[in-house]
């Protein structure tokens, strides 16, 4: 949850727009994964996709258990 109100507004305590839900960059991506040669179709963060990019998406999944070893 965050704040939509600047600090301005904060200080002389009238808050027009109350609390704001923030949500995730979510993408739906389908991938490649060579380790079990397969094709997944996942619901990814951006941050996500570029954490496979970095560590390989077998790894990065593995870790979070959407793949079984």
């Amino acid at each position: 949850m965050g704040g939509g109100y600047s600090n301005r507004t904060r200080a002389t305590k009238f808050n027009p727009t109350g609390r704001v839900r923030k949500h995730l960059n979510l993408q739906r991506k389908r991938i490649f994964v060579p380790e079990i040669n397969k094709f997944l179709n996942i619901e990814v963060s951006v941050q996500g996709l570029r954490t496979m990019r970095k560590n390989g998406a077998y790894a990065t999944l593995l870790k979070a258990g959407l793949v079984k070893a």
